[in-house]
């Protein structure tokens, strides 16, 4: 598993010029399942987009989690973040999961945020041709991977 996390003032995301899920102050988190990826992983990646510290604080210290600014996440499936650039110039994404149990498991992630955690998750299409807006705050980008 990896997410890309970004600290955002707002974010929206489209498809086909529809839109689908708009946020304002919160996290975008673009989100991929490898094969072989235990479901049990979803626990960890949850509790670590909830509770990591990287909304500035009054005095300009990374010490505030999502939910301390009241804040919402936009949850992206993107299963480009599985590829393999080492060999060519085209990626190869033979390590991502397949589709059905890829977007099982990022509902899933999406649901544990929200009950356990108690934070606004909004989703993307999974599989669809997206677009996305977002206004970046920082920036604060921070990749996290299951380190397998």
């Amino acid at each position: 598993m990896k997410a890309v996390i970004q600290v955002v003032e707002s974010a929206t995301l489209k498809v086909s010029d529809k839109l689908i899920s708009s946020i304002k102050c919160g996290l975008v988190v673009y989100f991929c399942v490898e094969k072989e990826d235990d479901e049990e992983k979803l626990n960890y990646f949850a509790k670590k987009i909830a509770q990591m510290r990287i909304f500035v604080d009054e005095n300009g210290k990374m010490n505030r989690s999502v939910k301390d600014v009241g804040g919402e996440i936009l949850l992206v499936s993107q299963f480009t973040l599985a590829g393999n650039c080492e060999h060519g110039n085209r990626p190869s994404f033979t390590l991502a999961e397949l589709p059905e149990r890829a977007n099982a498991l990022y509902l899933k992630l999406g649901k544990i945020i929200n009950e356990t955690y108690q934070l606004p998750v909004k989703f993307g299409v999974f599989g669809a041709d997206m677009t996305i807006s977002q206004k970046n705050r920082g920036p604060v980008t921070i990749i996290l991977t299951d380190n397998k």
